[in-house]
């Protein structure tokens, strides 16, 4: 009975306020922000943007409007499906309305950087387009002139015929902290000057772009691209840009283009209208755990190699597939879409120091960087198996000898050519065809010497293969059957 009075007494005193103090002990209520002022102060500078194009330009040669190169996560995708429906296989199609006249294309948003009519928004919202219109958020209307578009960093600058304009202030994204409030204003599905907040998810989040994006919970849907994404300061931070989705609608998770790499790109587009960017011939992939333990880097880290322009300059630089490129004048690379992103900003014509790791340890290579050109692509030719195969070796390998001239042709020292695949190397995934030209940063000169290297292994740890197939070269992690 003690104890279930002590009990009802003790729940009486939470109802009755007797026991608050102690939670009143643990600290003021946070909170939430106030958007009204912060929206008051950047709603004017924000604008709507209506695309047109001609007929021929969105419709299909049985007349049944496409959708313009869009990804399926891209936000202006699920727009296009809906309201104009793809013909299915086989499904005949309605033969189009003639002409050559401008039909609207797309719906977008953007924002005022200049009081003198400059405006940034999305590639993909002006892409394409024959005409494009301006709204401001006092409704007047303008027509817009496209200044210069870049499709690799989905940045585009208009300009229109006005002065006096509202403006955003510019922001520097590396302040921005994960957990941050950040809000976004457009015109989802035409809805103008739509706010939505919240928060910042994650910094430089790598999705395959040339640009590392900043990653919020902020909704975004169809319309917003090229919008603003605005701190509690009151600066733009980004541009929004894309949307993950497995429906075509916001699943709360949003992207954006940082504001810093976004100005750099107008800046050369409304002195030239293009954007020039650096090259030096390389294909790159990612340095994993197990490769940078097996060729004695440490921790992963770097731009691995895969393959070399034989007329770029990092070939004539004594660049090899199967190096790691940790810096570049200068910069680390810590991953492998930083090396894009610093090549890409050096001026063509300069000549650098880039520092690799080649079989065990580091080298310094100078390079001159040239200008890349649009849509640059390395032809690929396939590999012709030789005859004259050794027996299978501890790995599950059997491979031959290439000859002389075949060497010279791929321009290597020496590889051996794989003609048949069991066991370990087939569980790691090499194929007949695959040449070896290195294991565990020892060049491989002959099948001989390959099979030699090959019996000395430790079979409790894992083998590196340095494998070139076609024309690109990796590492390929091989785990002894008996570890």
């Amino acid at each position: 009975m003690r104890t279930l009075f002590a009990s009802v007494f003790v729940a009486l005193a939470f109802l009755t306020g007797t026991a608050a103090a102690p939670a009143a002990a643990q600290g003021p209520a946070v909170q939430l922000p106030d958007f009204a002022d912060l929206v008051e102060r950047s709603a004017p500078a924000v604008v709507n943007i209506r695309t047109t194009a001609r007929l021929s330009a969105v419709h299909g040669r049985g007349g049944a409007p496409q959708i313009p190169g869009l990804d399926e996560n891209d936000p202006f995708y699920e727009f296009f499906r809906r309201f104009f429906p793809q013909p299915q296989p086989g499904q005949p199609q309605r033969p189009g309305p003639r002409g050559d006249r401008q039909v609207p294309r797309g719906l977008g948003s953007g924002f005022i950087i200049s009081a003198d009519g400059y405006v940034m928004t999305n590639h993909h919202v002006v892409d394409g387009s024959e005409q494009i219109t301006v709204t401001l958020a006092d409704k007047r209307e303008f027509s817009a002139k496209l200044i210069g578009s870049d499709q690799r960093t989905d940045v585009a600058l208009l300009k229109i015929d006005a002065t006096g304009l509202p403006t955003l202030k510019i922001g520097d994204p590396n302040r921005l902290r994960v957990g941050e409030w950040v809000i976004a204003i457009g015109s989802p599905f035409g809805l103008e000057s739509t706010v939505t907040a919240g928060i910042v998810s994650a910094k430089g989040r790598e999705t395959g772009e040339f640009l590392p994006f900043i990653q919020t919970d902020v909704a975004v849907n169809p319309g917003n691209s090229g919008g603003p994404l605005i701190n509690m300061r009151g600066e733009v931070v980004g541009i929004n840009s894309q949307i993950f989705t497995t429906s075509g609608a916001f699943a709360g998770i949003s992207f954006a283009i940082p504001i810093d790499e976004a100005m750099r790109v107008q800046e050369q587009l409304r002195v030239s209208g293009r954007v020039i960017r650096g090259r030096i011939g390389v294909t790159i992939g990612a340095v994993s755990r197990e490769v940078a333990e097996a060729i004695g880097l440490g921790k992963p880290q770097g731009a691995l190699v895969t393959a070399v322009d034989p007329d770029g300059p990092a070939a004539k630089a004594g660049v090899e597939p199967g190096d790691v490129v940790l810096r570049f004048d200068g910069r680390p690379i810590e991953s492998q879409s930083d090396l894009p992103r610093i090549v890409g900003g050096t001026k063509p014509g300069s000549r650098v120091t880039m520092s690799v790791w080649r079989k065990g340890a580091p080298r310094e290579l100078q390079v001159t960087v040239v200008e890349m050109a649009p849509e640059q692509q390395v032809a690929r030719r396939g590999e012709t198996p030789p005859r004259g195969a050794a027996p299978a070796n501890a790995l599950g390998l059997t491979v031959s000898d290439l000859p002389a001239e075949r060497l010279k042709e791929l321009g290597v020292r020496g590889a051996v050519q794989v003609d048949a695949v069991d066991g370990p190397a087939a569980s790691a995934g090499l194929r007949p065809g695959d040449l070896i030209l290195a294991i565990n940063n020892v060049d491989v000169v002959n099948a001989k010497q390959f099979n030699d290297q090959v019996a000395k292994l430790d079979r409790k740890k894992n083998v590196a293969l340095l494998v070139r197939r076609g024309d690109s070269t990796q590492f390929v992690i091989v785990r002894p059957a008996d570890r």
